[in-house]
């Protein structure tokens, strides 16, 4: 890479880095992935000259995403999920199936594959989907952004119908709050996990070997106590997003922006659509295991897993059975998506 390259690339992480603490201070969900989307958005349309980021950086970013992700993974969880497992898994595969149909409907609209408008829909996991969509031939662009218009949505009106619909009251969380086993751990726990799953994931041939190699370690490590409930640290995580929010962002021209746009109203309808059947899941899973409407709703909700799990701790609502639901939900969009890219470019 030559100097000036390297100078561009060191602008656009800077503008990058900046943007994230300000979207941050402001309480933007996924500020540092925003941050980068935006940012790289901007380079690739307003400067002629292309810049492109390390392949090394973005496989590292892979797999601290991957490791993030795999930490969700805990006894209690699995624990939670084992007491009403079969409306659990029904809800599920009910999710799956919904993001499919959408979908299908999203790849009716001109320039978009059905791989493309499958991951564009899939219900939850928008972080990791966002990860694996170049690498299962879909057009990243265009799935960052519908995933995220999503999650954004979902964090917008959550708040909102959890309160009017459910009745719930803010301040019934215990306010306890596990700091685990500190930062230096949570930095060990992501060296292992991503210098053991990358290999180990190329060595089994998984699919984005490095996202779901790490991913399997951390679970791996979470379920056998080893990790001791470290976690990844908030700033290699937002390190992480950062990279590939970037990497999206810098991949647009304006063609592709144009059919992005034009894309957009339809694209709002069925995440609409969607979350409004899974709020419908919710319900069916509210009257076939022992949680209350409100818990219901939140587990089902399809996005925004930080932004549920806080509304659910703070309006009294059963955080456990909602953070299993959720994280079943994500492992299963996450592993499954290989072999829905594979059955989609086959077609169908």
């Amino acid at each position: 890479m030559s100097r000036r390259s390297t100078l561009d690339l060191v602008g656009v992480l800077v503008a990058a880095a900046a943007l994230a603490v300000l979207l941050d201070r402001l309480g933007v969900p996924s500020a540092a992935l925003f941050a980068g989307l935006a940012t790289g958005l901007g380079r690739a349309l307003l400067v002629a000259r292309p810049v492109t980021l390390p392949r090394q950086g973005m496989t590292g970013a892979q797999a601290v995403v991957g490791v993030s992700i795999g930490a969700l993974v805990s006894l209690s969880t699995l624990r939670a999920v084992a007491a009403d497992w079969l409306p659990v898994l029904a809800v599920t595969v009910g999710t799956l199936l919904l993001s499919l149909l959408a979908g299908r409907l999203m790849a009716l609209r001109p320039g978009v594959s059905r791989v493309t408008g499958a991951f564009a829909m899939v219900a939850g996991g928008a972080s990791g989907i966002t990860v694996m969509a170049r690498e299962l031939g879909a057009d990243a662009r265009m799935v960052a952004v519908l995933q995220y218009l999503r999650v954004l949505l979902i964090v917008v009106t959550m708040p909102v119908v959890a309160a009017v619909g459910f009745g719930a009251v803010g301040g019934q969380g215990s306010g306890a709050v596990d700091a685990g086993p500190g930062a230096w751990a949570g930095v060990l726990f992501t060296v292992v996990g991503v210098a053991v799953g990358i290999p180990l994931g190329r060595l089994a041939r998984l699919p984005v070997a490095s996202l779901l190699g790490p991913m399997l370690v951390a679970a791996t490590l979470d379920l056998s106590g080893l990790s001791r409930d470290a976690d990844v640290p908030a700033l290699l995580e937002a390190a992480a997003f950062l990279v590939i929010g970037l990497q999206v962002g810098l991949s647009f021209t304006r063609d592709s922006l144009r059919v992005v746009g034009r894309a957009l109203p339809f694209a709002l309808v069925l995440i609409v659509g969607l979350v409004l059947a899974c709020a419908g899941l919710g319900a069916v899973l509210a009257v076939t295991a022992d949680v209350s409407p409100l818990t219901a709703y939140l587990a089902t909700t399809p996005g925004g897993l930080y932004a549920v799990l806080a509304t659910a701790t703070e309006s009294g609502a059963d955080t456990t059975v909602v953070l299993a639901v959720q994280v079943l939900r994500l492992f299963v969009m996450l592993l499954t998506a290989p072999l829905v890219s594979r059955w989609l470019r086959r077609g169908g």
